[in-house]
């Protein structure tokens, strides 16, 4: 986890810790309804009396209480009720976030900035329960309210105040969280996006994230607090983004934590055998395990039964082999050798029936988001009857997927237009030309203005240009797209997919877009000199898209780009067939190109190269059979699957190329809602299954046998 000190560079606090310095405070003392430091410019405090409206009631800020983790922490009320709050603020600054940034990351808390547990229960696992995520759409703040007043000691001002645990203490230390872990790691857990998942690793424990409510001298209680899945929302994007942990990370992260509470400070490491109390070494040796040190243990679940099995200091530890246990075994009778064989025959056969059971569990899991949508168009609720027309660019992503044939009958166009009969709402699609798409999207404009009177009013546009989406638009994800790059492939003789191991970075594709490359022995030294020959697809969203998350919109990069695609501008399509009729002539081609998903991820001419980002290799296609990221000694011709999770905002590496796809449609109440009906329907299970068979990634897992179904019946 990366520390709050390293944030807000941007920004030249002199006591280098923005969030709470003291120029800060004096400015809120000095100024009550101050909005910024006027030392440096960051977000000022929340004033007392300042009122936060949230979805679940209004809430009033009564004082700052200090900084825990990356936000600002106040003590409040609820206003219908006077009840205590506890309001813990986050910020995204604009010197910081983009715009963009801001945008995601706003709608991403809101969804799952909180857990409870999925079947309804209230149970006190000692895991501090969130009551509200709130993130207003403008301003750069965030909200988490906490309902019930919460212990606000943290570990570390416990450790400042006391010292160090005594053994015993560490114990019932440990046994409190790891209970709490494995409440985390294996109920039924739902966000507030009424997302469902079983299992949830912390990801973020040190002394921050623990508070402690001492009752008496010896007995105290430790809760969980501040979840990495939403506190890494609010991390710069300047600072390396942490990885999403393991069960096994989260016992290590306690095991320090532990460790660091029985020496008593946090500058020694474990690593040192000279460091650790010499007081008990049962602890010691659990401790170990714990942090990996020694064979670690292979749940939560484990590490507590064997805590509680732990011999105190002095005793004798019962689960100690005893020293003639070998010679029992010599001494052991044969004819029970028959009965031990029939037993561990049961046992592999409860060992391969429990590896089954657990596979089944885990695809069951995978797809509960799936199984939480609505079924299918008839079932979205309040769709009002009427015709809308919506509209998109003219050639691009949208109007390109109503085109194709998903369920092998009729066209997604004719799917999509009277998508209920029942309901009796047309959706009339209409496209539009951008001129000039990098300062505005001609569709999202004809939606915003007030149209002429001899015009056709458009009521929501398909976009995938985040960046063009006006403040008083609401626009709504309904699936992802993206780029994929693309050379020549050939199973004959040389090939430059594998020469190039079936990857390349964004480096490299930046350096051939604006012509500083121009042989691939320049890329790769396993490749003899061969000319470069790139080529830009006509889509005028995926070129804004290419330029950017490839050429980052640096503008004399965009300028070298532009003079190549003078020359070298061609269908997608059209680059296929040159580069399949090369390969059918047995000629070496050294193209290369790029294109939309729905034209690049199902054919076999291409071959899709995998993207390096910060060393990391980010292949967005799996392998149909084997559901491992495509390699170029697989067969990419029998329609490979997404990887979704190299899509979704939580996930981890991303894949740089990707990019929501948006139903875009006015704030103003006055005008008809036909957007949001739109996009309620594309996300429903048989939109989203449409979506997918036209090329689209959806936007959760879709289970694999759906390709099996006609998408109006899918389970």
């Amino acid at each position: 986890m990366s520390s709050s000190e390293l944030f807000y560079k941007e920004y030249p606090c002199s006591y280098n810790a923005p969030l709470d310095c003291e120029n800060i405070i004096e400015t809120l003392q000095e100024i009550k309804d101050a909005k910024f430091c006027f030392e440096c410019g960051f977000p000022a405090l929340l004033p007392e009396g300042t009122e936060i409206k949230g979805y679940r009631g209004s809430y009033q800020v009564a004082k700052f209480l200090g900084v825990r983790g990356f936000g600002r922490l106040y003590s409040g009320i609820q206003l219908k009720d006077k009840q205590p709050v506890i309001i813990k603020e986050y910020l995204l600054p604009s010197r910081t976030f983009n715009e963009n940034e801001i945008f995601q990351r706003k709608e991403t808390f809101k969804g799952i900035g909180g857990i409870d547990l999925a079947d309804g229960r209230v149970q006190n696992f000692r895991l501090i329960q969130t009551w509200e995520a709130i993130s207003p759409e403008k301003g750069e703040r965030c909200y988490l309210i906490t309902k019930d007043v919460q212990p606000s000691q943290t570990l570390r001002q416990y450790l400042k105040q006391n010292g160090a645990m005594t053994p015993s203490q560490v114990r019932e230390f440990l046994s409190e969280v790891l209970q709490t872990l494995e409440f985390m790691h294996t109920q039924k857990l739902r966000f507030p996006s009424n997302h469902v998942q079983r299992g949830l690793e912390h990801g973020n424990i040190n002394l921050d994230s623990v508070l402690i409510k001492v009752e008496n001298k010896e007995r105290f209680v430790a809760y969980l607090c501040d979840v990495a899945i939403w506190e890494n929302l609010f991390i710069p994007p300047s600072i390396p983004q942490p990885v999403a942990k393991t069960h096994i990370q989260d016992l290590e992260s306690l095991g320090l934590v532990a460790f660091q509470l029985w020496v008593g400070q946090t500058q020694l490491d474990p690593k040192d055998h000279q460091a650790w109390p010499d007081n008990d070494n049962y602890l010691k040796e659990f401790l170990y395990r714990l942090l990996s040190l020694n064979t670690p243990y292979g749940s939560t679940e484990i590490a507590r039964q064997e805590l509680l099995r732990l011999p105190k200091p002095g005793e004798s530890n019962n689960f100690q082999p005893s020293s003639d246990s070998q010679e029992q075994k010599k001494r052991f009778p044969k004819k029970y050798w028959l009965w031990l064989g029939v037993l561990a025959f049961l046992l592999l056969g409860g060992i391969i029936w429990y590896y089954f059971w657990q596979r089944s569990q885990l695809d069951e899991n995978q797809y509960l988001e799936w199984r939480g949508l609505v079924q299918n168009f008839s079932k979205v609720d309040n769709v009002s009857s009427g015709k809308y027309i919506y509209t998109g660019e003219q050639n691009g992503t949208w109007s390109y997927i109503l085109g194709q044939t998903p369920d092998n009958t009729m066209k997604l166009n004719e799917i999509l237009t009277n998508p209920n009969p029942d309901a009796k709402a047309t959706f009339i699609y209409k496209p539009i030309q951008s001129s000039d798409i990098a300062k505005v999207s001609q569709p999202i404009k004809e939606v915003q203005e007030v149209q002429e009177v001899q015009k056709i009013p458009k009521d929501f546009a398909m976009t995938t240009l985040f960046e063009n989406i006006t403040v008083d638009m609401n626009p709504k994800q309904v699936a992802y797209d993206g780029l994929l790059v693309f050379v020549a492939f050939s199973r004959n003789g040389f090939s430059l997919h594998k020469a190039l191991d079936g990857e390349i970075s964004l480096e490299q594709l930046r350096d051939i877009y604006t012509g500083r490359i121009n042989d691939w022995s320049q890329i790769n030294k396993n490749v003899q000199s061969l000319k470069i020959e790139p080529y830009v697809p006509t889509e005028l969203e995926a070129i804004q898209q290419f330029k950017k998350l490839v050429l980052k919109n640096n503008l004399q990069d965009i300028a070298l780009f532009e003079e190549i695609a003078k020359t070298r501008t061609q269908n997608t399509g059209t680059t296929q067939t040159q580069i399949s009729s090369a390969n059918n002539n047995g000629q070496t081609t050294g193209i290369i190109s790029f294109g939309i998903f729905s034209k690049t991820w199902n054919q076999c001419s291409a071959y899709p190269l995998a993207i390096v980002n910060n060393n990391q290799k980010i292949q967005p296609l799996l392998d149909r059979t084997t559901k491992q990221p495509l390699e170029p000694s697989d067969d990419f011709c029998d329609r490979p699957d997404f990887d979704i999770k190299r899509f979704q905002p939580n996930g981890t590496a991303n894949y740089p190329l990707g990019y929501p796809l948006y139903v875009v449609y006015p704030k103003d109440n006055t005008r008809q809602s036909g957007g949001s009906t739109f996009a309620n329907m594309l996300i429903t299970r048989q939109g989203q299954c449409l979506l997918t068979k036209s090329g689209l990634v959806p936007l959760q897992p879709v289970p694999n046998d759906i390709r099996n179904y006609a998408c109006k019946s899918v389970p």
